[in-house]
């Protein structure tokens, strides 16, 4: 096993970047130009799936990793959305349910190329038509699936343990919602002999403010999200 190697991230997103950097690993930006349209008819973990492979494939270096995340709801996937309106009416639809998150791994090192998917079930408080309008007069909800980001102090569109809506509190991979799940990530870069040089189930808690009660599960090899 290397403790370390030259890492390569398939990815421009500034979430990812800092998910990665929890492991210590060192590591380049080059992201992949793909095209990221769903198939007809395809399941969101099978679309996250061959993207993040897509990317990986398309991205030069050593060891790429890639990822593809997106928001399924009543059968439907939510990406980017294109416009404001489109991100108030996706907003609308979360709101107060439960949604799925589903983010895909695509890890290449030479002819290998291994994959892991997380697929991470998430309750939405029940918002305010004005807290949707202002949160999106901010522009944030722009580049992210379903238009939220689960990190999002100002709007915190997820009930956590300080903040009580009386609907179900987020219990899966909070990092794998931001787009990386980091523990699927190492326990497959250590298939390919690769570990971290940080903890990174407490540095990824403490950044995050989040107590995770499923990552050595995930550590275990057990799939969950």
């Amino acid at each position: 096993m290397t403790a370390t190697a030259p890492l390569v991230l398939a990815s421009n997103s500034p979430r990812r970047r800092e998910l990665l950097a929890l492991g210590g690993w060192t590591f380049t930006v080059r992201p992949a130009d793909v095209d990221e349209s769903p198939l007809p008819g395809e399941a969101p973990g099978t679309c996250v799936l061959r993207l993040a492979e897509s990317k990986a494939e398309a991205c030069p270096g050593g060891t790429v990793i890639a990822a593809d995340t997106t928001v399924a709801i009543d059968g439907v996937m939510l990406g980017k959305p294109r416009d404001a309106a489109e991100a108030v009416e996706m907003l609308r639809r979360l709101r107060g349910r439960r949604h799925t998150v589903h983010t895909g791994l695509g890890v290449k090192q030479g002819g290998l190329l291994l994959t892991d998917l997380c697929a991470t079930g998430v309750p939405m408080r029940p918002y305010s038509d004005e807290e949707i309008d202002a949160y999106v007069a901010s522009g944030d909800p722009l580049d992210k699936a379903g238009a939220y980001a689960i990190q999002h102090a100002g709007f915190h569109p997820v009930p956590c343990s300080n903040r009580d809506y009386h609907v179900e509190k987020f219990s899966g991979c909070y990092a794998s919602v931001m787009g990386l799940p980091l523990c699927h990530l190492v326990r497959t870069l250590r298939k390919m002999g690769i570990v971290p040089l940080a903890d990174v189930p407490a540095a990824c808690q403490a950044r995050l403010q989040y107590d995770c009660p499923i990552h050595s599960a995930v550590l275990n090899g057990e799939t969950i999200g």
